[in-house]
């Protein structure tokens, strides 16, 4: 397809769609949970987890290398302040408005957790996550905030914390004060390091541009897998909760398209041009290694600048994730809490959309991250972490829809920052034609 020039778009989609066909002969020809399957995927895994890796692997220099070039061409530094602000303001409102059609779906469909028969898996996975509550409860706010200082930047660079990516944007952040700094008063050094940051610059972009030429093969095995080991009797059975789900997200997604309609810009274009990334996102269920296609996109069909793209790719990961943040812990909570005998009245639902929002702070972007969020919440109201056990046969097809609902909240956020700051270029953002995210 490549070689008859075919666009990298529909190469994308052409792997989606082969991986759907091949995931369900698996699955129907020799059933989920088969000894042909269990050994057959390590296999795939090769092709899909490799690539997630390598993915991840850029996140941290393209991170790092673009929030310090864009103080070099002197795009953040004015603006600094209203631009962080802006980004951080939407990802954690969006976040409490997810909190509130989470809440409203689950209580239209009258959702409750004490419904649903749990079996030998939901059991031990409702142990662990109790295991994993008694450690999360000794954490308060002030901790999460201090989490995202860098103490050790170069620890960051391996990802080693929840909040190496924040961490990463500080220290480059740091950094390019620093620069800014630097050319007031040595404006010949200055020049120098500039030099020296559009070279890595150029340098990392070119790594980016060698591994998302790899998308289509790397969705191809992931959707594959996802298909072929998913146990659609399990879905079946908790069907309703899944349909909940997907309308909560996609009014979650509508309201993303409304707050840009309010910014004065056009909802149809945004949906167009960032249909490829949330394809990935919700193929690879994993909002970081999603990040370079993230921030390819706004910067090069939706016209934000690099470091407002950066910031607001980068924040997104671990601060106001909508889908795995927002919408999931809040309907967890309303099906949980009627179990133990606690109403749903006005006082719960505003203390859970508070709580929502809050720790919404510090969620890994990468799969299990909505899990992590529900204990938090789920801890801090006092309910029973052990029956948010009860969706684990589900999890992998829920956290699909989260994940790019996930990753359009950043993007949104980026995007609607920049037309705040009048930073956008609207020319591009109005293009009719899609540049390549991956082929420059």
């Amino acid at each position: 397809m490549k070689q008859k020039r075919v666009s990298f778009s529909k190469r994308v989609f052409a792997g989606l769609g082969l991986g759907i066909i091949f995931g369900l002969v698996l699955n129907l020809v020799y059933g989920a949970e088969s000894t042909v399957i269990t050994e057959s995927m390590p296999w795939f895994k090769i092709v899909g987890t490799g690539y997630i890796k390598l993915l991840q692997m850029i996140v941290m220099p393209l991170v790092f290398i673009s929030i310090l070039a864009a103080f070099t061409k002197v795009t953040i530094g004015q603006n600094f302040g209203k631009i962080a602000s802006s980004i951080l303001g939407i990802l954690i409102g969006t976040t409490a408005i997810a909190a509130v059609i989470g809440i409203v779906v689950t209580l239209l469909f009258g959702l409750d957790a004490a419904t649903i028969i749990q079996g030998e898996d939901e059991l031990a996975r409702g142990a662990s996550m109790e295991e994993t509550s008694v450690e999360i409860a000794e954490r308060t706010l002030p901790d999460q905030v201090l989490d995202f200082l860098p103490s050790n930047p170069f620890l960051d660079f391996t990802g080693a914390r929840p909040t190496s990516t924040i961490g990463v944007v500080i220290f480059s952040a740091f950094l390019g004060f620093a620069y800014l700094s630097v050319n007031r008063r040595k404006p010949e050094i200055a020049q120098t390091i500039k030099t020296g940051i559009d070279a890595l610059y150029e340098l990392i972009m070119g790594v980016v541009r060698i591994v998302l030429r790899l998308t289509p093969y790397g969705i191809l095995a992931i959707i594959t897998q996802t298909v072929a080991t998913s146990n659609f009797a399990s879905i079946f059975s908790l069907g309703k909760f899944v349909i909940a789900s997907y309308i909560a997200l996609a009014i979650m997604f509508l309201i993303h398209l409304i707050i840009l309609a309010i910014a004065g810009l056009n909802p149809f274009t945004y949906m167009k041009k960032s249909a490829e990334t949330l394809l990935f996102a919700f193929s690879s269920r994993s909002s970081a290694a999603t990040l370079p296609m993230n921030i390819n996109t706004q910067t090069k069909r939706l016209g934000v600048p690099d470091g407002i793209a950066n910031f607001a790719g980068s924040f997104g990961l671990s601060i106001g994730q909508n889908g795995c943040a927002g919408v999931y812990p809040a309907m967890l909570a309303v099906m949980i809490a009627p179990s133990v005998g606690q109403p749903i009245d006005a006082p719960f639902i505003l203390t859970l959309i508070a709580i929502v929002a809050i720790s919404s702070f510090g969620v890994a972007g990468v799969g299990g991250g909505a899990t992590f969020a529900a204990i938090l919440v789920l801890s801090a109201l006092n309910l029973p972490i052990a029956l948010a056990g009860v969706l684990i046969s589900i999890e992998p097809l829920i956290d699909m829809g989260r994940t790019a609902v996930n990753v359009s909240g950043s993007m949104t956020a980026g995007v609607t920052t920049a037309k705040i700051t009048n930073e956008l270029d609207q020319k591009m953002y109005n293009d009719s034609e899609l540049h390549e995210v991956a082929e420059v």
